[in-house]
């Protein structure tokens, strides 16, 4: 009811927004934008074609720029922050955490990207310089550095005197990290561990030296999965000395988890995971037509299988009408595997200590459902055509068809992941063009060893 109420008042401002556009009420615009939250903002710029998006960019206050910015999905967010001027996007850049500042700068092109690395102050260039140093999707690509650590000695009388005059800590911090002089991380302490501890006990009696940290260079989707696996809401990164380099929090994690999920779901389409529903015609023809062609190739060669046997199918027509049964069974039952198995990479529950079980499991159930499927078209055919012969055929292309097929399901995700190819992105078109190829080549060439 929640998410149906929001989503309506969302529609009903865009609504009104685009009516005052229309009109050319600007100062109306201007100000209804300025009472929204920058997420709301966010969801009206993705929700705008883009000849309006530039206008809208402009009607919204300056100093909302940065947490608009930060809502924004990357394709949006890209094209607007390449038609900014450089000293204006350094302004909005500088208001946000490293790990937000770092995102920003890795998706602009290389010009737009030096021009506005120059107009940064050098503490901010710095931190950033920093931040893509470590690589995009790693930890410290990901993390902040705006940390709280103490020393052990310290009592926690005066870490609360010296909270009290700072005024602030920095937002979502649940944990204080300890350090030595070297600043290696020794240990943590819990905000309600220091709250309610007394005043005279001292930072060492209170940590925790068995606290897990992050290395610095771990993929963001590991961190995830630590993430999830242990429940956390923050985390230290470490360096390959152990020195305590910045934090991790819970709310860029649910943005990992996120994106991983819309990956997928995008690349099962040959889709890229962030892009701009209202993108120009034009430039969204060209993303779609890659995969497009990529699939035209595959449906060539199994069109090729089904000319190799041009003969058969000009004796016996009924062939013709069967062929599309078995390569369509094959894809789905490869399809069921092959998402089942791209799911647990995901989840990290596919290792090599486990890879042989599965491929042998995917294996038997592709035997098991090939025998009953088999037996039950077998029976169909030799029904419907008075043609006992002809439902054997097409039941032992149905058997070897799902058999191929739970085995390149499960295989697949796994080679494909070794090459350092994205299944979620090539792995069903792949399995679609086995499957097809397979079950012609089984039903046909069967065919034609036993009926012509």
């Amino acid at each position: 009811m929640t998410e149906a109420l929001e989503s309506k008042y969302s529609f009903s401002q865009l609504e009104a927004i685009n009516e005052a556009l229309g009109s050319g009420m600007y100062v109306q615009v201007r100000h209804m934008l300025h009472n929204m939250a920058a997420s709301d903002i966010a969801l009206m710029l993705e929700s705008t074609p883009a000849r309006d998006r530039a206008l809208l960019w402009q009607l919204i206050d300056g100093d909302f720029h940065s947490d608009v910015l930060e809502e924004l999905s990357e394709d949006v967010r890209n094209g607007i922050m390449s038609q900014m001027v450089p000293e204006k996007l350094a302004d909005a850049l500088e208001e946000m955490d490293t790990d937000d500042m770092a995102e920003m700068l890795s998706g602009l092109p290389e010009k737009v990207y030096q021009d506005v690395l120059k107009s940064l102050d050098t503490q901010d260039r710095q931190r950033a310089e920093k931040a893509l140093a470590y690589g995009d999707g790693s930890a410290g690509f990901l993390m902040n550095t705006d940390t709280i650590t103490l020393r052990p000695e310290i009592t926690v009388e005066v870490i609360l005197r010296y909270l009290r005059l700072k005024g602030e800590i920095p937002a979502d911090t649940d944990t204080f990290y300890v350090v030595d002089r070297s600043d290696q991380l020794i240990g943590t302490v819990p905000v309600t561990k220091l709250l309610t501890a007394s005043a005279e006990s001292t930072i060492e009696s209170l940590m925790d030296e068995e606290a897990e940290a992050i290395p610095v260079d771990m993929p963001e989707a590991e961190v995830a999965k630590v993430f999830e696996r242990y429940n956390w809401l923050s985390a230290p990164v470490i360096d390959a000395e152990n020195r305590l380099v910045g934090r991790i929090t819970i709310d860029d994690v649910v943005d990992i988890i996120r994106e991983e999920a819309e990956h997928s779901m995008m690349s099962m389409a040959g889709l890229d995971d962030e892009e701009d529903t209202f993108a120009p015609v034009v430039k969204s023809t060209q993303r779609r037509s890659i995969w497009l062609g990529v699939n035209l190739f595959t449906a060539l060669m199994a069109a090729a299988v089904s000319d190799l046997f041009e003969a058969t199918l000009s004796q016996l027509a009924v062939l013709a009408i069967l062929n599309t049964i078995v390569p369509s069974m094959g894809g789905v039952a490869g399809n069921q595997t092959l998402t089942l198995v791209i799911r647990g990479m995901a989840l990290g529950h596919v290792s090599p200590a486990n890879t042989r079980w599965l491929i042998t499991k995917e294996l038997s159930i592709g035997l098991l459902n090939g025998m009953i499927w088999a037996v039950l078209i077998a029976s169909v055919v030799a029904l419907w055509k008075q043609d006992f012969m002809l439902g054997a055929v097409i039941a032992f292309a149905m058997l070897v068809n799902m058999i191929a097929a739970g085995l390149a399901g499960a295989t697949l995700p796994i080679i494909m992941k070794k090459l350092r190819i994205d299944p979620a992105l090539a792995g069903s078109v792949i399995l679609t063009t086995i499957t097809d190829v397979v079950g012609i080549f089984a039903f046909l060439g069967t065919a034609t060893l036993l009926l012509i």
